[in-house]
């Protein structure tokens, strides 16, 4: 029986794929931890480490695109809104999206997925010209070699939540994606600045509502992390990826039928009632506005070529995936 290494993040819907509980035939996984996972993303794309990887989706679009051999497979384990992501200065006078230009926005990486998504949404939704932001960055990108000119590195060791706080940047990414971390992720990496104090306020204070209303309008439910394995091993066994789905896919359910309210995930419960649906759906049919969208956003930024392939299909190994 072959051995897989597999890194994923902390997920519930997981657990019986990494505990041996629902079987790969032919495979025996060993789970590899690493804390906080996205410190697992940059070790498989530049050394592919790993077996198997939990990956951002656009760090996996753009290894793909530079002939990094790694192929994915439609497991979608996080998801998220990101109307709610990005909070403005005390004193920077935001009051509606297209303020954002010509001003100075903190984020942990141009190509981080959440900068992607919320730059797509600014400037489809809202009209903004976000070649007209300065992104203020404090981390390497994945891949490098795509950073447009208007992107500026933290220079003096400063924090975003930091910068944010004194009006050095106008505005900020939260979370990983900026303020709710300090410094490039590593081993024992925690959150820093979440607590940017009373001052910081949302760019969209009905956030929920907003966000709601754009999946409603256009299918899009954004992705945050897909599965993605050495592509040599799909070489040696191309039914393995399918096998793969599939344990995911059982590991899923397991965890549907201890706790079918997602109790265990209180933010993917809320984003249940939201969607009135599965929070975290597999397979390649139910994602395909998301996936589109999310090639379309990172073509727009420069992230991706112009004749990189739209096809949903065209970015997962060959298989059967029923949605699940």
């Amino acid at each position: 029986m072959q051995q897989l290494s597999v890194a994923l993040g902390e997920y519930p819907h997981g657990q019986a794929l990494l505990g041996g509980e629902v079987e790969t035939d032919g495979y025996r996984i060993e789970p590899v931890e690493v804390r906080p996972v996205i410190g697992a993303y940059r070790r498989m794309i530049r050394d592919l480490e790993f077996d198997v990887c939990e990956l951002a989706p656009v760090s996996y679009l753009m290894a793909r695109q530079e002939g990094v051999p790694l192929t994915a497979i439609p497991v979608f384990l996080n998801r998220r809104f990101h109307h709610g992501d990005v909070r403005c200065a005390e004193d920077s006078g935001i009051r509606v999206p297209r303020d954002l230009e010509g001003r100075r926005v903190g984020v942990r990486a141009y190509t981080v997925t959440t900068g992607v998504w919320v730059r797509g949404i600014l400037a489809e939704q809202y009209g903004v010209d976000v070649e007209k932001i300065t992104w203020v960055v404090d981390d390497d990108d994945h891949i490098e070699g795509r950073t447009p000119p208007n992107v500026e590195r933290v220079g003096d060791g400063r924090s975003l939540g930091e910068l944010l706080r004194t009006g050095d940047i106008d505005a900020a990414f939260t979370g990983n994606a900026g303020t709710g971390r300090a410094g490039a992720p590593r081993a024992g990496w925690a959150a820093a600045d979440e607590g940017v104090g009373d001052g910081p306020y949302p760019l969209f204070p009905d956030a929920e509502v907003l966000a709601v209303d754009w999946y409603l309008r256009t299918g899009s439910y954004p992705l945050h992390s897909l599965v993605a394995l050495r592509s040599d091993l799909v070489e040696r066994d191309p039914v393995l990826p399918a096998k793969l789905y599939s344990a995911f896919v059982d590991s899923k359910r397991k965890q549907l039928a201890a706790d079918p309210d997602w109790s265990a995930q209180p933010r993917l419960a809320r984003q249940a009632r939201q969607i009135d649906g599965d929070p975290v759906p597999y397979g390649i049919t139910a994602n395909e506005p998301s996936l589109a969208a999310l090639v379309r956003f990172s073509r727009d930024q420069g992230l991706l070529d112009p004749d990189f392939p739209t096809g949903a299909r065209d970015l997962f190994a060959a298989g059967d995936y029923p949605d699940a």
